[in-house]
């Protein structure tokens, strides 16, 4: 990871203004890395602070998938998500799968606010960060039970 991270940011809209305010609270650590959000989030973001910010779908619409396709493609090293633990969301699933992503790519997670306090006040931040990935090419070339190949 470089030392201008790539910072993906998503809420639940039970959320939001806690991120929000999370975000005016860190406005100056996060001015030095790129924001990458879901589509209300990321307009409620550039709404609040005035920065740029790479707005995707919202979340429901496709919005978690795409940053987890970032995930994947190496586009995004750290994802902010405060997600509602106490209501259900009809894409549920695909928030699990946004999570998954980010654990099977080893890229950091902020669930809750803590986290996230714990994380942006991290030395490595601002500095370059050699994380371990996957060994894609085992995975690749794993034998399948019953495959023809």
């Amino acid at each position: 990871m470089p030392p201008v991270k790539r910072i993906a940011l998503v809420a639940h809209d039970n959320m939001k203004r806690d991120l929000l305010e999370w975000v005016e609270f860190n406005r100056a650590a996060l001015s030095e890395h790129e924001i990458v959000a879901t589509g209300t989030t990321g307009r409620l973001l550039e709404e609040r602070t005035g920065r740029s910010v790479t707005k995707l779908n919202s979340g429901p619409l496709g919005g978690d998938q795409q940053i987890g396709a970032r995930i994947a493609d190496g586009e995004i090293d750290l994802l902010i998500f405060f997600w509602d633990p106490l209501n259900a969301m009809p894409h549920d699933p695909d928030v699990k799968a946004l999570l998954r992503i980010a654990v099977v790519w080893n890229i950091p997670i902020a669930c809750n606010r803590a986290t996230a306090d714990y994380i942006i006040s991290s030395d490595l931040m601002e500095s370059p960060y050699s994380r371990l990935l996957p060994d894609i090419a085992t995975y690749q070339t794993r034998p399948i039970p019953g495959g023809d190949s």
